[in-house]
């Protein structure tokens, strides 16, 4: 009995060495990966070429032009061309910029002349003479009269709507004199503004 107990433990041990092997196994395969000992770098993304773009050609330089690709901003930059030219860089060194005006950065720079305007910008104004507002119209129409014995005449008057019926002298709706009384016209002095005017004959 004592060796067939044995032979059990022994076979016991193997099989848990083995299993510990794989799960030692399976713990490094998982944390290899995080610790970035075995993983593979993940392919670039292809560059976007919308087109090429052709940049200024230098001074000095007739007929060449460099094409350029415009790549995506979420691409890599590999693709982008560094190298760099010299001469274009001391053509714009040597542009020099030159003005007709003053010199904004130099305290010694002369005021600009500023020409004189040949006429003047704002119109003369003609001075007219005022004097004062000419009298207002009469409002009153004369469209008849009547006469009597011993020469008298009555004028018919017209005003709005009101008819009044005047001697030579009444004085019609508290404003209006009739001053003297013809077949074929009347006057009447507008007595606030001093002011006599002829009124013709109004035919209905």
């Amino acid at each position: 009995m004592a060796l067939k107990t044995g032979s059990e433990d022994k076979k016991k041990v193997i099989i848990a060495s083995v299993l510990g092997v794989v799960v030692l196994i399976l713990v490094v395969w998982q944390v290899l990966p995080l610790l970035g000992g075995g993983a593979t770098p993940a392919p670039l993304p292809p560059k976007i070429v919308q087109g090429p773009a052709r940049t200024a050609t230098p001074p000095g330089k007739t007929g060449e032009a460099h094409e350029a690709a415009m790549v995506s901003s979420s691409g890599s930059m590999a693709g982008l061309d560094p190298t760099l030219h010299p001469e274009w860089m001391a053509a714009a060194e040597s542009l020099e910029y030159a003005g007709k005006g003053r010199n904004i950065f130099s305290m010694e720079s002369a005021p600009v002349e500023i020409e004189k305007p040949k006429a003047s910008v704002r119109p003369t104004e003609v001075a007219v003479a005022q004097g004062p507002p000419p009298p207002p119209p009469i409002d009153l129409k004369f469209f008849g009269y009547e006469a009597h014995s011993g020469g008298d005449r009555r004028a018919f008057l017209l005003h709005g709507d009101d008819v009044f019926i005047a001697a030579q002298g009444d004085v019609v709706d508290h404003r209006y004199k009739v001053v003297a009384i013809a077949p074929m016209s009347i006057q009447v002095e507008d007595i606030p503004f001093n002011n006599t005017q002829t009124l013709p004959l109004v035919q209905n």
